[in-house]
């Protein structure tokens, strides 16, 4: 029995918002498009899940600001929720050994960050410099080097001592929000605004679909999957780079695409969702916010939908991650507790319930928040990958010429990608018209 053959224009493969937003703007476009997603869900490195309260909470990529317009568009037309993710009162910062206040610590290690951004990511002064070992050279205090290097590790989900100075620069650069990135989540969870996307695409959506080989040659692609083949004009690589270098490509990858694949690795994060009966925090004029210095990389936040859904999310990302994942689950549960118990009081070591997230090492994404470039050499690996092959296009937030790893950047890849594809189709069509 011959397997299943599906043919269609152009082939999505993921289903997160890249994949998503690809999709969209092709089908718009009248092009018939098929979206192939590994999992049994979409959203990629957004996800909700069911908490031990039976509500529903994003355990993944959540938040968003005003100065990031694709997800606010999508969010008002879906018809979503905003909460305000900023609370007021009292930011701490744990252990509560500085001198001068938060507000002090964090005006001195974001001069560092500035100054780290003026710097020329092609210079070669500091080719094979790392975040860490920049940041240890400046003649900053020791806290506000080491609230520098905590939001690195935080933010990056890397080691800032493996993380390049060059590629943090260049990949910071493109982060240009000035409202805080925290400003907002949807009630709804963001994860449903993906599920709504993924909804619209119809039976153009088929999970559960993982690829296992692409061949790919001018105008014509063939995917492989457990259930039977798709071919295609062109496909949309939607996917981490760590994961597009896990498949396998017939003929291999040029040289100097496989090269290109080969320099990522994939964040490591751990999130947690901890609901309690009330916000007890705000009784003491606490804002609920708690930034870390020891252990770096950990950091906390009000994330309460309501008063009657009173919750703290902690995130611990980078070198925390890795070294809390080999702790085993209810370990780092003990830890989260133990360590919001010292900043916010006894209170906060008896929630409702704890929901907790490892994407240290997910199957289907690599990681999280996004994949990093950790060669120092690698510097021409992002302009190479979007060029990407005849029939393939290479796309991921972290390819984002704007806010890459975020849900933002994300959004403008996928259409970015998409747009690409079009014109190419277009000048396919051209080129035979012409030629007939």
């Amino acid at each position: 029995m011959s397997a299943r053959v599906v043919r269609s224009q152009v082939i999505v493969i993921g289903a997160g918002f890249t994949g998503l937003s690809a999709a969209h703007v092709l089908k718009a476009a009248g092009i018939d498009v098929v979206v192939l997603e590994a999992r049994d869900r979409v959203g990629g490195r957004v996800e909700s899940m069911s908490n031990g309260l039976g509500e529903r909470v994003d355990v993944g990529g959540q938040y968003y600001c005003d100065d990031m317009p694709e997800i606010s568009a999508l969010a008002d037309a879906y018809g979503k929720t905003r909460v305000n993710g900023l609370f007021p009162g009292k930011w701490l910062i744990e252990p509560a050994t500085i001198v001068g206040t938060v507000e002090d610590l964090y005006r001195r290690s974001a001069r560092i960050r500035d100054r780290a951004n003026a710097l020329d990511p092609d210079d070669p002064a500091i080719a094979n410099l790392s975040v860490r070992g920049w940041a240890e050279a400046q003649p900053d205090a020791h806290d506000a080097q080491w609230a520098f290097l905590g939001s690195i590790e935080g933010l990056w989900c890397q080691p800032a001592d493996l993380l390049p100075l060059w590629y943090f620069v260049s990949n910071d650069r493109r982060i240009t929000n000035e409202a805080p990135e925290l400003q907002y989540f949807l009630k709804e969870t963001m994860h449903s605004l993906a599920e709504d996307l993924g909804h619209q695409l119809g039976s153009g959506l088929r999970l559960g679909e993982a690829v296992r080989s692409i061949r790919h040659g001018p105008g014509k692609v063939s995917l492989r999957t457990d259930a039977g083949l798709y071919e295609a004009e062109h496909a949309i690589l939607a996917v981490p780079p760590v994961m597009a270098r896990r498949l396998t490509y017939d003929p291999p990858l040029p040289v100097e695409l496989c090269q290109a694949t080969s320099v990522w690795r994939s964040g490591k994060v751990i999130k947690a969702l901890l609901r309690y009966e009330r916000p007890f925090w705000r009784d003491k004029g606490l804002s609920g916010s708690v930034f870390f210095l020891d252990p770096l990389g950990l950091y906390a936040c009000d994330a309460s939908r309501d008063d009657d859904h009173a919750a703290i999310v902690v995130f611990a990302g980078g070198s925390l991650a890795e070294r809390w994942r080999r702790m085993g689950h209810e370990a780092v549960k003990l830890a989260i507790l133990e360590k919001l118990r010292a900043a916010l009081g006894h209170e906060a070591k008896t929630p409702l319930d704890v929901t907790m997230r490892d994407w240290t090492d997910d199957k289907w994404s690599g990681g999280g928040y996004s994949d990093t470039i950790m060669d120092f050499s690698a510097k021409d690996a992002e302009a190479i990958l979007r060029r990407g092959l005849s029939s393939v296009a290479f796309a991921s937030s972290e390819l984002s010429p704007s806010f890459p790893g975020y849900i933002e950047g994300a959004i403008v890849a996928g259409r970015a990608a998409a747009i690409g594809v079009i014109e190419s189709l277009q000048s396919a069509m051209a080129t035979s018209a012409s030629g007939s």
